[in-house]
């Protein structure tokens, strides 16, 4: 008889739903995951709600794009990684399947948790500060003494205004539509706030700079908002579009003020396959030594047979005052 699990799958654009699916068989260097808790991040909302990078024929496989998780090691084929194990998965999202009850991955896109006082699902939240430390280390701006924007405070952009402002953010604004969010804001290093559902943002951080910030992370991934940060950020500065764009169009912007402005501009990918998975483990050490604190990020948590409630309360986070949206098994 096969053994059968709980998965969520991507049906269509918009579609998601919890089906019954076989429990994989895992081939060489491969293990097996039992799936404890798995997050929503900001790319999925764009293959699943807005059909941006779906790398898949519809239906998509069961789990797909699932890839921040924590669970124990219940098979294994790869030498480094022993049965038992609880784990952070950070497979990339094209062959994840972490919104399955068992996952199956490469071992190297796992990394033991630590023991330690902190609650695992509070550990759960270092694959995706472990994105912001990779992107900040490859990409690395020097903003003591400066002033910084991040546009977007869902928990990639709050994990950003930590480490901004951690390695010496003198000014540090950030700005989002939910109030929820900028409220924990503040506890993540903001020194302000602007909510651009009731001011123009442009506006705002004029007064607040100036001539605009040195250094501008857009942390949002819509083409608004990478349109925006060449607006928004002063002659001469520097830009990170961090936020995966929701769309697979070409995304319009004013190259003509890009550069009389002579600004510089960098993005990254590829986190999961850096050496030894440095900055994911850096990201475990922080939250489960308290450097950082990250119960605020857990609001909204919901069983997997709810992942469609999920999908579309992380999608629209405003009216429930979401902050990170996940599923438990």
């Amino acid at each position: 008889m096969v053994e059968l699990m709980r998965a969520g799958r991507m049906m269509g654009v918009n579609d998601i739903r919890c089906v019954e699916a076989p429990i994989p068989e895992i081939g060489e260097n491969q293990i097996l995951v039992k799936t404890v808790m798995a997050s929503i991040c900001g790319s999925d909302l764009h293959v699943v709600c807005h059909g941006a990078g779906i790398g898949h024929a519809l239906p998509c496989p069961h789990g797909y794009p699932g890839h921040e998780g924590i669970g124990e090691v219940v098979a294994s084929n790869h030498r480094g990684v022993a049965i038992g194990t609880r784990v952070l998965c950070f497979p990339f999202a094209g062959g994840a399947e972490g919104f399955s009850e068992y996952q199956r991955m490469d071992g190297k896109y796992v990394l033991p948790l630590p023991r330690c006082g902190v609650p695992e699902e509070q550990l759960l939240m270092a694959q995706q500060l472990g994105t912001i430390i990779y992107a900040a280390r490859q990409r690395p701006v020097d903003v003591v003494g400066r002033t910084v924007v991040v546009l977007g405070q869902g928990s990639a952009g709050l994990f950003w205004a930590y480490w901004l402002k951690r390695n010496g953010a003198a000014n540090l604004i950030v700005a989002d539509k939910s109030d929820a969010r900028l409220a924990v804001s503040r506890s993540f290093g903001a020194d302000h706030t602007i909510n651009v559902g009731e001011v123009d943002i442009h506006e705002a951080v004029r007064e607040l700079t100036g001539h605009g910030p040195d250094y501008l992370v857009e942390a949002v991934g819509r083409r608004e908002t990478l349109f925006q940060s060449i607006e928004l950020v002063r002659p001469g500065g520097d830009l990170l579009w961090f936020g995966l764009p929701d769309t697979d169009d070409s995304v319009p912007i004013s190259f003509s003020k890009f550069f009389r402005k002579k600004l510089t501009a960098s993005s990254t990918f590829g986190a999961q396959d850096e050496a030894d998975a440095v900055s994911f483990q850096l990201a475990l050490d922080l939250i489960a030594g308290e450097h950082i604190d990250v119960s605020p990020l857990l609001s909204h948590v919901y069983p997997i047979e709810q992942i469609d409630t999920a999908f579309a309360v992380a999608n629209d986070p405003t009216p429930e005052g979401a902050l990170k949206v996940s599923v438990t098994f």
